[in-house]
């Protein structure tokens, strides 16, 4: 069979990449990490917690939505919340599949050290699939994949009609896996063995998530399990358990532009070339600047937060103008009016306009301009600037 996919190299999987041409990109890498985590070092151990909880709530949350899953932030927030000890920011009702999620990631970072493998593997997919169903169809969950149905194929195009549809990627044969998947674990926990490997760990984690989603190796979830493999190898490569940038939300604003690079690499044009993957780790390393540059922002919100309930402090509060304020202070989705205050704070109308009336009179919200005939409520910047 002629070659078309990247599996079918005879050089497989020996990975190759130009690291003078990546030496730049790694070093402004470095440099920003280093520059994030100063500035972290700079806080206290509540706004670390704070920024790793904003972090790793983007990261579940823009993850899913890669799949087009769409999971509720306030839910993913708390249930983060309830697993770092932060209970008082625990306000959502448990969900379960958030929770999986939830437990993957702070699996995957937290004990990062740890070897990877099958089984743990298998722990993450069946965590996310419990039912054994991905929707309405049944899948094998904590199995390697089988080619009972046919080829493992990535393709776009209306599912009744196979004709118009446009097959982008084929994975290996699902009789393959076993062999491969260990060769790809084994070269995982390399980094625990001597000699130590000698890639750089910044690289290792872009490798490591290539080459899992390009075995394909579950029948469903394996872009969020390959991602959090990315977050496992980014956490060796940090040496540190603690997650304060976010690749899984940059690679969601340009999921296209992913789909694209990914597709080009795993069905190179020439035979001779097809395991440079150089393009590759570029894409990924400028996602990486992108992140970290993002997460200063994060920060930034993180200290904004800090500093207005710092000037609040001495003022009486009852709980449910606390948490609105809390919602405001994160991004409030649309505009807030008495009925949503209200509705989310589960009280009557009259005593949402007390609740409001009461922020107003005290100077901690305002009435947003050009309200119209519904009135709108926004915090008042002086104190959030």
């Amino acid at each position: 069979m002629a070659q078309k996919y990247i599996w079918q190299s005879p050089d497989w999987p020996q990975w190759r990449y130009d690291l003078a041409d990546l030496a730049s990109l790694l070093e402004q890498v470095v440099k920003r990490q280093g520059c994030l985590y100063g500035r972290l070092a700079d806080v206290g151990f509540d706004l670390r917690d704070q920024a790793m909880l904003e972090t790793l709530t983007e990261d579940i949350v823009k993850s899913s939505a890669i799949e087009d899953e769409v999971l509720s932030p306030s839910s993913v927030r708390s249930s983060i919340a309830r697993r770092l000890g932060i209970e008082h920011v625990a306000s959502a009702p448990s969900d379960r599949h958030v929770d999986a999620m939830v437990d993957i990631m702070l699996d995957a970072t937290t004990r990062a050290v740890e070897p990877l493998t099958d089984r743990r593997l298998f722990g993450w997919h069946a965590a996310l699939f419990p039912s054994g169903y991905s929707g309405l169809m049944p899948i094998t969950v904590g199995k390697w994949r089988s080619d009972t149905h046919g080829p493992m194929q990535v393709v776009s195009g209306p599912s009744g009609s196979p004709h118009r549809q446009k097959v982008h990627y084929e994975a290996p044969p699902a009789a393959t896996l076993p062999r491969q998947m260990q060769v790809f674990l084994d070269w995982v926990n390399s980094v625990n063995v001597q000699p130590l490997p000698t890639e750089p760990g910044l690289l290792r984690a872009g490798i490591g998530h290539l080459w899992f989603v390009t075995l394909h190796p579950l029948d469903d979830g394996n872009g969020r399990i390959g991602r959090a493999i990315g977050d496992l190898l980014l956490a060796r490569a940090d040496n540190s358990k603690q997650r304060f940038y976010s690749l899984s939300a940059q690679i969601q604003s340009q999921r296209k532009a992913y789909y694209d690079v990914l597709e080009r690499t795993q069905k190179p044009l020439r035979e001779t070339a097809a395991m440079d993957i150089t393009p590759w780790l570029d894409w990924f390393l400028n996602q990486m600047l992108l992140a970290l540059d993002s997460a200063h922002a994060t920060v930034d919100s993180v200290l904004v937060k800090a500093k207005f309930w710092q000037h609040w402090a001495g003022v009486s509060l009852n709980p449910r103008q606390i948490k609105m304020l809390n919602r405001l202070l994160d991004g409030f989705d649309g505009k807030l009016t008495s009925s949503r205050w209200g509705s989310m704070t589960k009280c009557s109308p009259d005593t949402a306009l007390r609740d409001i009336r009461q922020l107003i009179d005290l100077g901690v919200m305002c009435r947003a301009p050009g309200s119209g005939r519904a009135t709108s409520y926004v915090l008042t910047q002086s104190h959030v600037a």
